[in-house]
């Protein structure tokens, strides 16, 4: 039989545990990093309960009789171990956490399963067990990605652009200057898009404070100025930009350009398997930024998706 129970805080210290040995989490989550927004929304995590133990973890909220598996996560799926879980076992968490969502209220499953990118070993029993209780695919989104095992170089004109972005003294490499790159990313995404980053300065800050080697910037410099910058978030096997950015000067320059091929062979040397370079949709998937996805294909990328789920119940 398998139970399901609701987590809560006294149970951190086990659901951190448990997420470290599974074969498909990330840092994302860690509850250190699950509960810095925890105000933001009503946390309903399950744990899946075999023989009294744990034997998976769906990181969620709920909001209005719907459970989300989490809001304030990219992805984040049922969190399952390497051992002792197939299919059949899926099917059992998926089963019991229905019943229990129905005994609770829950009318809705929206699910964001991990994409198997970030996967340590083959973990897609969750996708066969949507199909099994009729889920529908509510949103799609395309991001462009680098297999370092074998990546394809960059096209004609992007070797050229990094090649005089290197004559021209730019330095790019790891930076601490997060108020100078937040400052530029958000005129950026103000001036562009009419937005904001999604993390502001001080929870950016406090984030990589807890995942130090999680967390990292990168920049392209000349003579002191700052041209543009990448945050990654770093979890084996992926790199993945979590934001990008370059100023007008940095974008005449080529300096974003040079930092790719910076970054790319660094992560590559560093023994990760692939080079994320993030989504290039909007509006849940429904508008491509066709510009944006042709400028990451022609640094090497291709495409994979992030999918999300709904299930009625």
């Amino acid at each position: 039989m398998t139970e399901i129970i609701r987590y809560d805080a006294s149970m951190a210290a086990q659901w951190d545990e448990f997420s470290r040995a599974s074969r498909n989490a990330t840092f994302l989550h860690q509850r250190g990093y699950m509960d810095y927004h925890s105000d933001r929304f009503e946390d309903c995590s399950l744990v899946a309960l075999r023989d009294g133990k744990p034997c998976a973890q769906l990181p969620a909220n709920v909001v209005d009789g719907t459970l989300w598996s989490h809001r304030g996560l990219t992805y984040g799926g049922w969190i399952v171990p390497l051992k002792h879980y197939d299919a059949t076992v899926m099917l059992e968490v998926m089963d019991a956490a229905c019943q229990w969502m129905k005994a609770n209220g829950i009318e809705r499953l929206v699910y964001k399963p991990v994409p198997h990118i970030y996967h340590r070993y083959p973990c897609e029993e969750d996708l066969y067990t949507l199909f099994r209780h009729g889920a529908t695919l509510i949103e799609s989104n395309i991001s462009t990605t680098i297999d370092l095992n074998c990546p394809l170089p960059f096209d004609r004109g992007n070797k050229s652009g990094a090649n005089a972005a290197r004559k021209a003294g730019i330095t790019v490499g790891p930076s601490e200057d997060w108020q100078g790159y937040w400052q530029l990313l958000d005129t950026l995404l103000n001036s562009r898009y009419d937005t904001r980053p999604v993390h502001s300065l001080d929870e950016i800050r406090l984030l990589q404070g807890r995942f130090p080697h999680n967390i990292a910037l990168y920049t392209a410099t000349l003579e002191g100025q700052l041209l543009a910058g990448v945050v990654m978030y770093l979890s084996q096997p992926v790199a993945h930009c979590q934001y990008i950015a370059a100023s007008p000067l940095g974008k005449e320059s080529k300096a974003l350009t040079l930092l790719f091929d910076y970054l790319i062979k660094e992560y590559m040397r560093l023994g990760y398997r692939y080079f994320d370079f993030g989504i290039s949709n909007e509006d849940h998937g429904r508008y491509l930024n066709e510009g944006l996805v042709r400028q990451k294909s022609r640094l090497g990328g291709r495409g994979i998706v992030y999918n999300t789920f709904e299930i009625n119940l």
